[in-house]
């Protein structure tokens, strides 16, 4: 890969994985209405499902869910259903609970979900499955195909773990005045599960 085309990839995966999506919205919510600390644990759980995503791609499968659309609408589907289960658990929760029926404790539950979002959310599916592979060399044998595959994905890492700390820092800096602002706090859960449920429908629309 030469230097304009590494270029040109850190670009385009800057404007990509930090544009708004799933991710980054599920990332920003957990540090509005929990805290730094769940904001940058939900950071690295997005970036583990990203090393699930590195390794499909590698290992090939890339070019299976390609060839099936069935397969990815399956995937934008699941995402979907997925983020208006967490909309609708944040609707039946309580005050005492916190926001989305999860204590500020329950670092492992946020950790979860927020791989489950990244291995459902079609926009990271799309990513690594259809974008990544246009950068590898055209002709190589599959080692080192498979090879190029790792390192654009560690960089894709790389870049996104800085964007999501970004996103889960400036989140919280706002949250430290909404979660202790008495007035907005009986409409806190409704602001977040309508978030939910909007990004919900939209992938779902987009998968039909």
């Amino acid at each position: 890969m030469g230097i304009g085309q590494a270029l040109g990839f850190v670009g385009a995966t800057v404007v990509l994985v930090g544009m708004p999506g799933p991710n980054n919205i599920y990332i920003s919510l957990r540090s509005l209405t929990q805290g730094r600390r769940a904001g940058v644990v939900s950071a690295f759980a997005i970036e583990t499902g990203s090393i699930v995503y590195i390794l499909v791609a590698a290992l090939g499968l890339a070019a299976v869910v390609q060839a099936s659309p069935l397969v990815f609408t399956v995937i934008s589907l699941a995402g979907a259903g997925y983020l208006a289960f967490l909309g609708v658990r944040t609707l039946r929760s309580s005050e005492s609970q916190g926001v989305g029926g999860i204590k500020v404790t329950t670092l492992g539950r946020v950790f979860r979900d927020g791989v489950l979002v990244n291995l459902l959310n079609p926009k990271a599916a799309l990513f690594f499955l259809a974008f990544l592979p246009q950068f590898t060399s055209r002709g190589a044998g599959t080692g080192q195909v498979r090879d190029e595959m790792l390192l654009l994905g560690l960089a894709v890492l790389v870049i996104g773990l800085a964007l999501d700390l970004c996103y889960a820092l400036g989140a919280d800096a706002i949250g430290r005045r909404v979660r202790t602002g008495g007035r907005f706090g009986g409409l806190r859960k409704y602001v977040v599960a309508g978030i939910y449920l909007t990004i919900a429908a939209v992938a779902a629309l987009g998968a039909l």
